[in-house]
């Protein structure tokens, strides 16, 4: 018999989850606990069948990118801006303190100053995923307060580019005399970044505007249900994957503003429609790609670092 990675891994996470997820559910659990623990039983930490990890991370990553551009068909650009006042400041501000507090637990650990500064920043983004999951069930996103942590999510977003370029300067340490051409670099990658970011959003939504809606008319007018939803997984997984590969940007914003330009079609609640279905699928293959990762052992070998 041939192996099928793909399919045996799908097979096995879809069946553990849907499992835990009816268990906890009965309990009176978010049946997200049941995925994440669906993954720690087919991890590579517990005894029994083993998933393939690798492909259990790059199909999360297409849920994450499928709820990224849901989300984004239900906003607007207005939308973010009414909240910039609170998100903006919030999201620096929060980054900010988690930062300092993980540079403080660091060295009470006695890791170097560098690693704390790491640890703090990682602890500052938020799961984007999660939260807008969480929202979702509480039917709170498009509430005002879930306008605020969309924003704060973009937000964190954007300072996720600039953790990815600061981290492996860390690492690499200074690179000449007092360490001056280093800081330079980093700078000008920096600034390269930020550039790439701004590129993205006004292709995507002031040149995107006019054409995404276009097509996605000119595709329904053929009434091909098939074409349809294919133009969807395209407009949201392509786009995605362009944003990340020519911008450097997450898959999740670039989905995100992929879907907000989508939102502007006369067509869009089909579009909605369309990826539901998938969106949901794929979201529990992201929660058990998660718990994949976790070693149980860990808590018995260091109970202190998670306290």
């Amino acid at each position: 018999m041939h192996e099928l990675p793909l399919i045996t891994t799908m097979a096995a996470a879809f069946t553990a989850a849907w499992v835990l997820g009816l268990i906890t559910q009965r309990l009176g659990l978010s049946p997200i606990v049941g995925y994440l623990l669906a993954g720690i039983v087919i991890g590579p930490y517990t005894p029994g069948f083993v998933a393939d990890a690798t492909l259990a991370a790059q199909l999360s990553e297409i849920g994450v990118i499928l709820l990224m551009f849901g989300v984004g068909l239900h906003f607007h650009l207005k939308d973010l801006l009414a909240v910039r006042n609170v998100a903006l400041p919030g999201a620096l501000g929060q980054s900010l303190v988690a930062t300092i507090l993980g540079c403080v637990v660091a060295l009470a650990w006695g890791w170097p100053l560098k690693s704390g500064v790491v640890l703090g920043m990682a602890l500052a983004v938020a799961s984007t995923v999660v939260l807008i999951r969480v929202l979702m069930d509480n039917k709170l996103l498009d509430t005002t307060h879930g306008h605020v942590a969309v924003g704060w999510l973009i937000v964190e977003d954007v300072l996720t580019v600039v953790v990815l370029v600061l981290i492996p300067a860390m690492g690499a340490g200074a690179g000449g005399a007092g360490g001056a051409p280093a800081a330079g670099g980093v700078t000008w990658t920096l600034l390269i970044a930020l550039l790439k970011l701004a590129a993205l959003v006004v292709i995507l939504l002031l040149a995107g505007s006019r054409v995404i809606p276009w097509i996605m008319v000119s595709v329904a007018r053929l009434r091909s249900r098939e074409l349809f939803t294919l133009t969807v997984l395209v407009m949201a997984i392509a786009v995605a994957a362009g944003s990340a590969y020519f911008f450097g940007a997450s898959m999740a914003l670039g989905a995100f503003l992929a879907g907000m330009v989508v939102g502007q079609s006369p067509v869009s609640h089909q579009a909605a429609a369309d990826a539901l279905p998938l969106r949901d699928a794929f979201a529990v293959l992201f929660f058990c790609a998660v718990g994949m990762l976790f070693d149980p052992m860990f808590l018995v070998h260091h109970p202190g670092l998670v306290q």
